[in-house]
């Protein structure tokens, strides 16, 4: 089975390696050092895609990153997908988001909670604070980051609750922590 982690790296830095190294460790029970595998040949915004297996590395990739505009989702039901482990065969995953229609982006329903976008953690802010929702089908490096400063908090969050959040945002290695300006949803 082969793995992959999507880095960001800009001016020559790159970004939370040790999130995506926990993460690895939690994938595969075993340590690299990607410190010692990643060197950015620019400063432009560069995506590094690292394709790994239980042995080791396979590839190191870097490709230039433009950000994708995200102004609607449509909502998504799905209780048996499975997305724990960042693998590199998303043929699940692609097939719900072939059922986007006109949506630039859909939002995976489990067992009736919030869980994902396609490529991104969600959280949305309810007023006071902001939530991520307790089980996503993939534990992000950003939102694990996020998680652990106390800027974000787990919770279940419904389909009502996310249509009523005063604001959302999409998190994810590359994108950060990105409020959403404008959005909408089509069930």
């Amino acid at each position: 089975m082969e793995y992959f982690e999507t880095i960001k790296c800009e001016n020559f830095d790159v970004y939370n390696l040790r999130y995506h190294e926990k993460r690895i460790m939690n994938t595969i029970s075993k340590n690299f050092s990607l410190s010692e595998f990643i060197y950015p040949p620019s400063k432009e915004l560069l995506k590094c895609k690292i394709i790994y297996n239980e042995d080791e590395i396979v590839s190191i990739e870097f490709s230039p990153y433009k950000k994708k505009e995200i102004k609607s989702f449509k909502f998504i039901r799905d209780n048996k997908i499975e997305y724990s482990k960042k693998m590199l065969n998303r043929d699940k995953m692609n097939l719900l988001y072939l059922q986007k229609e006109n949506a630039d982006e859909i939002i995976i329903v489990k067992n009736n909670l919030i869980s994902d976008t396609s490529i991104a953690n969600i959280a949305i802010f309810d007023g006071d604070i902001w939530l991520t929702p307790k089980i996503p089908l993939l534990k992000g490096t950003m939102r694990e980051n996020l998680l652990q400063k106390g800027e974000i908090f787990e919770k279940d969050i419904s389909v009502e609750m996310f249509k009523n959040a005063k604001k959302v945002a999409l998190l994810n290695a590359m994108i950060g922590f990105n409020v959403l300006k404008t959005y909408s949803c089509l069930s």
